[in-house]
Formats: structure tokens, C-alpha cells, sequence
């Protein structure tokens, strides 16, 4: 399906990934929505449109953030700092026109996932449009070397290696392989015991369908094995133009003790090295997950922002 102009919109289409993937690859800050798969997967769950940006071959994202999440309970959701049921924009690729932000103010209620050098272009190039931007600390993305998540070296990792050896003390039988479409009904046993050991849906639907599609998405991944079981498996993409790798999808067997710090050890030392940092997205304001992504001591974050008119 082709992609329409501004003001018109149509829905996301995985045919649209050959116009998409390549432009979205160029962009610099790493945000990790900014992917196709990661736009493709959650496209249901906040309504995504796209538009092109017609002014310098960018796209228009326009969403609507749900009431409640499917990925988080409702008290999580709660949290989030920007209102709930409110009708976003997101612009991926730089700073669209005035005429074209003025005109998507009047149908969207903020401008969502600003990145650093967007809002570096806004303020140099168009005086700020008289839009008031604020720190979206919720939707910061976590930011590691990956040298570091590999090698778990010195002082501030020996909690995470004491679990990593005590997994291999535990299970000297893992196996892990590089994800293909041969092993997707193997990773999707894993995805179904996950659910179940949750009591919750939450992303299953998204991470389902990046393994039905895992041939057609640019997705690369590992799942790993213990006595021939699968137990967990990691999926995630290049971004920030092949600078990152972000993890998208990260799904384990609970009664495998230990086995997430294991597979955040085991694929950070498997990818290539020209990653220089893995990109663990956001807490989205659950403060579990914060302090969870807080001990492995990230390196800094992509900070993102969110923008609305100062006469609204």
C-alpha cells in the first residue's frame, strides 16, 4: 500500500516496510519506536496511521494513546505523564513545516517522542513554533554498553555475574541458536508458558505476531535451549544507523532461575561488535521496571520529549 501525503493517512501495511525500513534506518538519536517493526507491531494497540512528511521525505506518525496498555496494568498506565485517551503525533524523521505542525495541532492533542535532535532543529531553525516541550522521563530509553553487558566485569556487575554463574552451575545442559524461522513454533512454546506464568496478555499479541512475521520484519534474535526445552529468547533490531541494537522482545521460562540475566549476558556477548550500545527502551513509569533497568547501570539514555501549543 502506498504511503499518502499530509493531511491524509492511511494505515500501516507490513508492504510498506521497502519505503519505510530504509528511511528510518538514517535516523540518528536511537529512539526505539522509530523502527518499522516497532511501529508494524504496536500499530493496533495505538492506532497508527502514517502520512508523508512531504517537505523532506519524512513520515507523519499519527496514534492515539490507549486508557489502559496492553503491555501494563491499568495502575501502571496510570502513571504515564502525558493524559490517557489522548490523540498523539510522532514526526520520526525531523521537524515538518509550520503549516503542517499548526495544522496537526488542531487534530492531535501532543506531539509525542520528540527526539534530541529534532528538538535541537525546532528551537535553532523555527524559534519553537511557541510550543512548550517537556522531558518525557517515562518514555526515556535505556542505553548499556554492550561491552559491558557482555563482560559483566568489576565491581558494579558482580551481582548480575554471581546469577549468570550460578544459571550455568544450575543448567550446564543450555543451548543457544540463532533465531530462525525454523525455531519460531519453539520460541512461541516459550511465549505461550510466558503468559501463563504472568496471569496477563500483555505485549503477547505484538511479540506473536514479530515471530509469525519474523521473515518479512528485519528482526535477528536468539533462543536458548535447556535439555532440549526451549526456555527464553530475545528478538530486537539495528537502529540509530547500525550504532544500537534495541531489544524489543525479551521472553523466559520463569522456573529457569536466573535465566534473564543469563540471555542479557549471553546476547550482548553474541551480537557484532561494531554495537556499541544496546538500546533496553523504556520503564514507561513502572517503578519496578525502572529500578530492574537502574541495576544493570545504564551508560546514559535517549532522552525523548513531548510538545504542546502554548495557547492550548
Amino acid at each position: 500500500m502506498s504511503i499518502p501525503c499530509y493531511p491524509d493517512f492511511s494505515l500501516m501495511e507490513l508492504d510498506q516496510k521497502d519505503t519505510l525500513h530504509p528511511r528510518l534506518s538514517l535516523t540518528v538519536d536511537g529512539v526505539s519506536e522509530f523502527t518499522f517493526s516497532g511501529l508494524y507491531l504496536f500499530r493496533n494497540r495505538y492506532k497508527y496511521r502514517i502520512s508523508r512528511d512531504g517537505q523532506d521525505g519524512g513520515f507523519i506518525i499519527s496514534g492515539e494513546q490507549p486508557a489502559e496498555t496492553a503491555k501494563f496494568p491499568a495502575h501502571v498506565a496510570a502513571q504515564r505523564c502525558y493524559p490517557q485517551s489522548k490523540s498523539f503525533f510522532m514526526t520520526p524523521c525531523g521537524v515538518p513545516n509550520q503549516e503542517t505542525l499548526v495544522s496537526l495541532f488542531k487534530t492531535h492533542d501532543y506531539w509525542k517522542n520528540i527526539s534530541e535532535s529534532t528538538l535541537s532543529s525546532l528551537r535553532e531553525n523555527f524559534s519553537g513554533y511557541g510550543i512548550i516541550v517537556e522531558e518525557d522521563r517515562n518514555n526515556f530509553d535505556y542505553l548499556y554498553c554492550r561491552k559491558d553487558l557482555a563482560e559483566l566485569s568489576g565491581k558494579k556487575y558482580h551481582k548480575k555475574k554471581n546469577h549468570v554463574n550460578q544459571f550455568l552451575h544450575m543448567y550446564p545442559e543450555h543451548e543457544k541458536k540463532t533465531m530462525s524461522a525454523e525455531l519460531v513454533p519453539a520460541a512461541v512454546e516459550i511465549l505461550d508458558q510466558w503468559r501463563k506464568d504472568k496471569g496477563e496478555d500483555g505485549d503477547y499479541n505484538a511479540a506473536r505476531e514479530a515471530l509469525d512475521k519474523f521473515d518479512s520484519l528485519t528482526l535477528r534474535g536468539e533462543i536458548y535451549f535447556i535439555g532440549g526445552k526451549p526456555a527464553g529468547y530475545c528478538l530486537g533490531e539495528s537502529i540509530a544507523r547500525g550504532r544500537m541494537f534495541a531489544i524489543h522482545f525479551e521472553k523466559a521460562i520463569d522456573e529457569y532461575k536466573g535465566i534473564y540475566q543469563f540471555m542479557n549476558q549471553a546476547f550482548a556477548s553474541a551480537l557484532p561488535g561494531f554495537f556499541t550500545w544496546i538500546n533496553r527502551e523504556q520503564d514507561i513509569g513502572d517503578e519496578g521496571l525502572r529500578q530492574a533497568k537502574m541495576t544493570y547501570r545504564p551508560s546514559g539514555f535517549v532522552q525523548k520529549y513531548k510538545g504542546i501549543r502554548s495557547n492550548s
